[in-house]
């Protein structure tokens, strides 16, 4: 896997690659949204918090199929405010601050309108691939 970050473009606004090219032969994983529900069925108030639970369920499926999040090359993410940006984009930032920046995952942050719950505010999907 390979980050592209051209130099004739602006650079991304955070802890990811503009584009992210494959090898040939891979295996693809694909993880459904994660919602910041807890095991416990709480769901904390703040989006870091909803986060770093949609981040620690994407960990667990990864490993079900043999992964880690450096294995990721695309990360979609989902928030119900603008105001919400900064607690998801900080715990994505610490999920990803061991990934090498020539292995960074390209994203997308997309704002929407809600999701199945209100109490929800943070919604994460993955791409990932490996050997």
């Amino acid at each position: 896997m390979k980050s592209l970050v051209p130099p004739s473009i602006s650079p991304p606004f955070a802890r990811y690659a503009h584009g992210v090219e494959l090898p040939p032969g891979q295996r693809i994983l694909r993880t459904s949204g994660q919602l910041g529900l807890a095991t416990d069925g709480t769901i904390p108030e703040t989006p870091f918090e909803q986060a770093g639970i949609c981040f620690a369920n994407i960990t667990a499926i990864l490993a079900e199929g043999r992964m880690t999040p450096q294995d990721i090359f695309h990360l979609s993410a989902f928030v119900t405010d603008r105001a919400h940006m900064q607690g998801y984009m900080a715990a994505r930032d610490a999920f990803l601050a061991e990934t090498p920046e020539d292995r960074l995952p390209s994203s997308t942050l997309v704002i929407v309108s809600g999701f199945t719950r209100p109490e929800f505010k943070v919604e994460i999907e993955v791409w990932a691939t490996a050997p």
